[in-house]
């Protein structure tokens, strides 16, 4: 059996078993299973710009056509050399595909798959964790300590320093997904220019608040249906942050929402419901309000409008901006000031 804990990834992906001739990566941080797959799929290669040794392959093609996986896996390369196959995310299943390499591993290339978040049971999960041929990766926000990791690496190659209560600073106001964390921290050593070091200054001006602010504002919008605060917050955010990760903050007011209706019709005030979501004071008011105007029903339609839209966002990468554009409308129209 090849399972490891997601503590575990890094150790061992740095070091991967020549018995290993499948990876999965899966779990709910995409930017941390993206980054991971690549980096393994190039490492596998003597030139990860060669097309016909790094091969990407369509995950919704895959599950539509299973052997041809297995056909690209057992192709001999023209030129010889070290061949790897990387498989994009799919909502659909893969374990038709995969359990052939896990019977007979290919030699002569390594299969790389990305995965979404895989529940214990998913039988492509359990299929990869039983192989022997096989490593399943899990893939989880970022730790604080990996955060800092993350951080001394970008500030030491950009030639600056940063002091540990800075870093400590930064770490907090950072996600738990991968690559927006890398991007804040871009932005913020853009920012920092030719100045030596990295400062609280430099972080409170540039990462984080401003970030914060603008995702709690289209948040509210959604759930109040004003359109034109929506498209403003939506401008700004779609261009900085992975889409994915957007919905789901969207989701998960969505769902702190519905625990809140639910109280309310156990017969708790809106007032105290709000309470119980633990948001910043100006928030309160808001979030009072849309329990005032959606109902129980409408919110659980929210849940599953948002769940399939970061399905369709984390199938189709160059398509997450409209379809993500599409489902925060689709629920301002059923805001309570949309409705009016």
């Amino acid at each position: 059996m090849a399972s490891i804990k997601a503590h575990e990834a890094e150790r061992a992906l740095a070091r991967p078993d020549p018995a290993w001739r499948l990876f999965l990566f899966y779990g709910p941080d995409s930017g941390l299973v993206s980054e991971r797959a690549a980096a393994i799929a190039r490492a596998s290669v003597d030139d990860p710009e060669d097309g016909f040794q790094l091969i990407r392959l369509d995950g919704d093609d895959v599950a539509a056509d299973p052997l041809r996986l297995v056909d690209e896996a057992n192709t001999i390369g023209l030129f010889g050399g070290r061949r790897a196959i990387r498989v994009s995310q799919t909502a659909k299943q893969l374990t038709a595909a995969v359990e052939p390499l896990l019977a007979t591993p290919s030699r002569d290339a390594i299969v790389v798959i990305e995965a979404g978040d895989l529940q214990k049971s998913n039988p492509l999960r359990v299929a990869c964790e039983r192989a022997r041929s096989a490593l399943a990766v899990p893939c989880y926000g970022d730790a604080a300590r990996d955060l800092g990791t993350i951080i001394d690496e970008m500030v030491r190659a950009a030639g600056k320093s940063i002091d540990r209560g800075t870093r400590e600073h930064l770490t907090g106001m950072l996600g738990g997904d991968r690559q927006s964390s890398r991007r804040e921290i871009e932005k913020l050593l853009l920012y920092v220019g030719t100045d030596p070091a990295v400062t609280q200054a430099h972080v409170e001006a540039i990462v984080g608040d401003s970030a914060a602010r603008e995702q709690a504002s289209l948040i509210d919008a959604v759930f109040a249906g004003r359109f034109p605060a929506l498209d403003q917050a939506f401008g700004r955010l779609a261009g900085e942050m992975d889409q994915g990760v957007l919905l789901g903050a969207v989701l998960r007011h969505a769902l702190a929402l519905l625990k809140a209706k639910l109280a309310m019709e156990a017969g708790r005030s809106a007032r105290d419901a709000v309470s119980g979501m633990r948001l910043p004071y100006p928030r309160m008011a808001p979030a009072e309000a849309a329990l005032q105007g959606w109902s129980t029903e409408k919110l659980r339609e929210a849940v599953v409008i948002l769940g399939t839209a970061i399905a369709a966002v984390r199938r189709d990468g160059d398509m997450a901006r409209p379809l993500a554009a599409r489902a925060l409308w689709t629920l301002a129209r059923t805001g309570p000031a949309a409705r009016r």
